[in-house]
């Protein structure tokens, strides 16, 4: 292979091929550019909101304890044993803790350890667009092709987005190994419903597909939006790894606790790879965790309230401000249409917004993998106190 011939060094040094390109992100340049301008930053999917008290003076008790060396290798066995009762109760699924459960340094190092232990280079992998920007990153790592399947957009105000499952079945070809499906979805809010559900299950029984479910927003669903998850539907769950995490249900996304369920010969294959990238991590918050995992219906609950008003309060406002809203039925972002401010680029839009607006939000083109993807979208996000999205609403109104 013949690598960058641009001289980073002066010894003629260039980074291996997989990584060239991968620049600092757009997410870092408009941090960077909320703190220099002072502007209110509804960019990055960082919460603003307090966490259970009882879970940070656990995890202070459980450090102050000694338990500051590295847990299992498969995490602490009282939290397996809570993720495998959360799946119980909230899905009706069997998981053994031992085997079947695997906790993981985030939900980011669950899906690269699972497409390096399942991909080979050269095999296909489907998710949906937009998408996270960490999927084809850890899928150009393990040498796999990320297949985009478009989100279609829906007509009318108050629409959101749905699934054209016509396109889905077009992507699969002989090299498909992995649908990564993300339900709730970043960054556009959509829950798949369960029709959609049936029809990606049926797509991916029919070609036999392993199904890598991403549901880390899985207790923040509005509106009577019901989150199901695709294990449980008839055929499913020999074929899934179901992915979640503890950041955002509690506000906690520093402490990076995650975890995997599926059967044991999948899980098998993330953990000998996950044994080489973190081995195992944050004993103190996975013993926390444990505890706190029993009674996450009561405390989301509140969250859910909490972040359901700042949907509202945000979509209303960027209604009133003429940025055209999508509907958002989970998750912590709001999707705007730009166009009637004269724009139709999203980068551009963000980079001045802060200066016309006080406000920071992020090119929803950053989590695009089509080039005939829509250019005029923008995310904003609602994880935030209230004074500072009601902050953000009067400015963007003020700057019509």
């Amino acid at each position: 292979m013949t690598r960058n011939a641009e001289d980073l060094t002066g010894t003629g040094w260039s980074p291996a091929a997989r990584v060239q390109g991968m620049g600092a992100s757009v997410f870092t340049e408009m941090t960077e550019l909320a703190r220099r301008t002072g502007a209110v930053n509804l960019g990055q999917g960082v919460p603003e909101l307090d966490s259970p008290a009882s879970l940070l003076r656990d995890a202070a008790g459980a450090m102050l304890a000694g338990a500051n060396q590295y847990p299992p290798a498969y995490g602490f066995p009282a939290l397996r044993e809570a993720v495998a009762d959360h799946q119980r109760r909230r899905y009706g699924l069997e998981y053994a803790p031992e085997g079947e459960v695997l906790v993981t340094t985030g939900a980011t190092e669950a899906i690269a350890a699972v497409l390096l232990g399942l991909c080979d280079p050269g095999d296909e992998v489907i998710a949906f667009d937009p998408c996270y920007d960490a999927y084809p990153a850890v899928a150009r790592f393990a040498g796999a092709r990320l297949v985009p399947v478009a989100l279609a957009e829906g007509q009318g105000e108050g629409a959101g987005f749905v699934l054209d499952a016509d396109a889905l079945r077009a992507a699969v070809t002989g090299r498909t190994r992995v649908l990564l499906l993300n339900t709730p979805h970043n960054p556009t809010g959509k829950v798949f419903d369960e029709d959609e559900l049936a029809v990606i299950a049926g797509i991916c029984r029919e070609h036999d597909l392993t199904v890598v479910t991403d549901e880390v927003y899985e207790h923040l669903v509005y509106d009577g939006a019901v989150h199901r998850t695709i294990a449980a539907l008839p055929g499913m769950r020999e074929r899934t790894l179901a992915i979640s995490s503890a950041g955002k249900t509690f506000n906690v996304t520093g402490w990076k606790v995650g975890w995997v369920c599926g059967p044991a010969h999948l899980v098998r294959a993330v953990a000998s790879v996950k044994q080489f990238l973190t081995y195992a991590s944050g004993t103190p918050y996975q013993e926390a965790l444990a505890r706190a995992l029993g009674g996450v219906e009561e405390w989301a609950g509140e969250l859910r309230g909490i972040l359901r008003r700042n949907r509202d309060l945000l979509s209303e406002g960027l209604a009133r401000a003429g940025l055209r809203p999508y509907r958002a039925d989970a998750g912590y972002f709001v999707q705007a249409d730009i166009r009637a401010w004269g724009h139709a680029d999203g980068v551009r839009f963000c980079r001045e917004l802060p200066l016309r607006a006080g406000v920071v939000a992020i090119p929803t083109s950053a989590f695009h993998l089509r080039p005939d993807a829509p250019s005029y979208l923008v995310r904003f996000s609602f994880c935030r106190r209230e004074k500072s999205v009601a902050e953000a609403v009067e400015k963007l109104v003020g700057a019509i």
